[in-house]
């Protein structure tokens, strides 16, 4: 609990003096005012962030936390619960989609087992296991409030951790079958939406399977009654160890001001998590796509964030951070590398700006 309490009261808005300057800056660069679009919104936002106009990141990275869900053995899934072990293996053996991403992005991974409903061992593989998966969230509380502080603050520590180790840039990703149920628990929790708005069908489902998750959840919801206005409450009763972890992730990037990405759904539901615990957080927050999931644009919306990409992703795993990372990078190049008009020898009196 004391990490928990320290982190979220140490952390601080962004640095608005330094947004201003950035901006500034952008707009004295040899282009139209305002034509890199939301390229020039991500410099400043980092600006923002970091207290600096010009930054780099030789180092990114994204947390991926594995866990198993009680709430599987209502079949809400169509996968088996076991192939959560197995992907949580494949992504030490690099052969995933956020692998294939993040090797192309110059971007690496951890892989935190904080509820892995098996005993796992394998090189690389972090180990900070809670237990081995949730109760069913059907029947009760998934978690207690002490392992859903426990599961956060291990998040807390992975970010403040991987930033001694030189890491700048953070990505979220996540491994647990069933946890699509588990975000929409979170978000309805929050939100207050039905599961008609914020339950999607997963890996896929038949329409059969697709109503007996909406109303597992439903009962979830009827049965825990989360309280919306305490988020450790909803975290605990709907929540999985995978989602809480990534809480503390975003918790713990906003305490050491380095930027953080959602992926999708899923880190998404953390993310608004995070927000109801320190509303600060979402000045170091950056979504990277619009995930397919219905439940996503709610979630977003409601921490007041617009995604960077729309290209029809579902996937999960953290597979959206790598892609943000290379438009991250690219607006810090801008910012750094573009030449201003007077040292171009360019003359800016025409310029108009038409943003107003």
């Amino acid at each position: 609990m004391e990490i928990f309490e320290k982190t979220v009261a140490g952390i601080r808005p962004a640095y608005e003096e330094s947004k201003k300057e950035a901006a500034e800056r952008l707009d004295k660069l040899v282009k139209p005012i305002g034509s890199l679009g939301k390229l020039e919104d991500i410099a400043v936002k980092i600006s923002g962030i970091t207290g600096k106009q010009k930054n780099s990141f030789e180092k990114k990275v994204t947390i991926i936390m594995a866990s198993d869900n009680g709430v599987v053995e209502e079949g809400v899934s169509a996968a088996p619960q076991a192939v959560t072990a197995l992907m949580t293996i494949n992504f030490l053996k690099g052969v995933t989609g956020v692998c294939v991403l993040s090797k192309h992005a110059g971007a690496d991974i951890r892989v935190v087992d904080i509820g892995v409903g098996s005993d796992l061992k394998y090189p690389g593989l972090i180990s900070r296991k809670i237990r081995k998966g949730t109760s069913n969230m059907a029947k009760g509380p998934a978690m207690s409030k002490e392992e859903a502080i426990s599961a956060i603050e291990t998040g807390i520590e992975m970010v403040s951790q991987l930033v001694k180790e030189g890491y700048s840039l953070f990505g979220t990703g996540e491994m647990g079958i069933g946890n699509t149920s588990t975000a929409s628990a979170v978000a309805m929790a929050f939100l207050g939406c039905s599961a008609e708005e914020a339950v999607g069908k997963g890996v896929g489902l038949t329409e059969e399977g697709y109503a007996n998750k909406k109303s597992v959840i439903e009962r979830a919801i009827s049965i825990n009654k989360p309280d919306p206005y305490d988020p450790i409450d909803v975290l605990s009763k709907v929540g999985g160890f995978d989602i809480a972890g990534m809480t503390g992730c975003f918790l713990g990037a906003a305490y050491c001001r380095v930027p953080i990405v959602i992926d999708g759904f899923i880190s998404a539901a953390a993310a608004l998590a995070a927000y109801r615990i320190n509303p600060l957080v979402r000045d170091y927050i950056i979504p990277s796509h619009l995930s397919a999931e219905p439940g996503y644009s709610l979630v977003i919306n409601e921490i007041g964030l617009e995604p960077l990409l729309d290209l029809n992703m579902r996937l999960g795993e953290g597979s959206g951070c790598p892609l943000a990372f290379n438009i991250i990078e690219a607006a810090e190049a801008i910012i750094s590398d573009m030449a201003t008009f007077e040292e171009a020898t360019i003359r800016d009196d025409f310029l108009i700006d038409i943003r107003k």
